[in-house]
């Protein structure tokens, strides 16, 4: 089983820091492993400082809820199942997209988050993070 470490957690913001260039837009990159805890951050030039705190979290509720933080938003509207989640683990909780859990036979080791852009824009980088994961386990 691969195990989330710092040469790892590299290889991901590099895959995510070239699709957010060929983009245009300066994200924060974020990776954390199986329990949550950070284990990079990349802040690329310009962007913004309030996505270092949002890309983090979006990396950990990825994987303390064990789901793509784009699958909380419909959950979470008022009258809905999970309304109010975002206000509980000190608000650390991120209801939108761009937090993706990293999953190996059906184990989660990690998770990435991104943010900087739209929340369109922050899943596509995410998901390249992702991309370079499934490549490199299978490799």
């Amino acid at each position: 089983m691969t195990k989330m470490n710092l040469e790892l957690a590299k290889k991901l913001i590099e895959g995510a820091e070239q699709e957010a260039t060929n983009m245009g837009v300066a994200m924060v990159i974020s990776v954390v492993d199986e329990g949550g805890n950070l284990t990079a951050v990349h802040r690329m030039d310009d962007a913004w400082l309030a996505s270092v705190d949002i890309a983090q979290n979006k990396a950990w509720t990825s994987v303390a809820l064990k789901m793509p933080t784009s699958d909380l938003a419909e959950a979470a509207v008022p009258n809905a199942e999970l309304y109010g989640v975002n206000t509980t683990n000190n608000g650390r909780i991120v209801l939108f997209g761009g937090g993706i859990p990293l999953v190996e036979n059906d184990q989660i080791i990690g998770g990435v988050g991104v943010s900087g852009s739209s929340v369109d824009h922050d899943v596509q980088v995410a998901e390249a993070a992702v991309d370079v994961f499934e490549n490199i386990k299978y490799v």
